[in-house]
């Protein structure tokens, strides 16, 4: 079609917690891209193993691939800790 928008993703870096019986978070850094503009992002997902093994994603938040957010948030996660 005429003026569509092609959007794909790209996933750079992803790191996965598993924890309970079957149950993962993941983080990941991914890159989307829209008529040559690119934009990177973090993405946290929650999600679950079904029985034949594969992923299924449950819910996911994405926010800002900026050091300043992303060092607030990290700080935040580690007085959560104590």
């Amino acid at each position: 079609m005429v003026g569509e928008k092609m959007v794909e993703f790209e996933t750079l870096d992803s790191k996965e917690v598993k924890f309970g019986a079957n149950n993962f978070i993941e983080v990941s850094r991914k890159k989307r891209i829209e008529n040559e503009k690119e934009n990177i992002f973090v993405s946290l997902s929650r999600g679950f193993y079904a029985p034949d093994g594969s992923k299924r994603y449950m819910k996911n938040f994405t926010i800002p691939d900026d050091p300043e957010v992303l060092e607030k948030i990290s700080k935040f996660l580690e007085e959560l800790k104590k």
